[in-house]
């Protein structure tokens, strides 16, 4: 089963910007959509953005603008590049793969903190 492991994650001050990549140990065209998720402290894991196979992306509204997702098929790897992070960006994001009618399993995310 194809695994996906979070990595980019780090401490950023208020207004910069990050890059999380999440690789996949197999081919992500097989995936009919990449997630990316985050959960902060106290709170449920929400879902910040998604790509479909063929590169449709959305997003929750409180990243829109501010967030892109990307894919490189060549290197089975999905992009979140952020921009313009605020404090309430702080969580641990994680990717996850859906194909099949079954999702990948929850990987150990990556760490984001944004200091104001």
């Amino acid at each position: 089963q194809v695994q996906l492991v979070e990595s980019g994650g780090g401490l950023v001050q208020a207004g910069g910007s990050l890059r999380l990549s999440c690789a996949a140990s197999g081919s992500i065209f097989s995936f009919n959509s990449i997630y990316w998720y985050r959960q902060s402290q106290g709170k449920e894991r929400e879902l910040v953005a998604e790509i479909s196979r063929v590169g449709t992306a959305k997003y929750v509204d409180s990243v829109k603008g501010r967030f892109t997702i990307s894919r490189d098929n060549a290197k089975n790897t999905v992009y979140l590049q952020m921009t313009w992070l605020r404090s309430e960006d702080t969580a641990v994001y994680y990717c996850r793969g859906y194909r099949d009618y079954d999702f990948t399993a929850w990987g150990q995310g990556t760490q984001v903190t944004v200091s104001s």
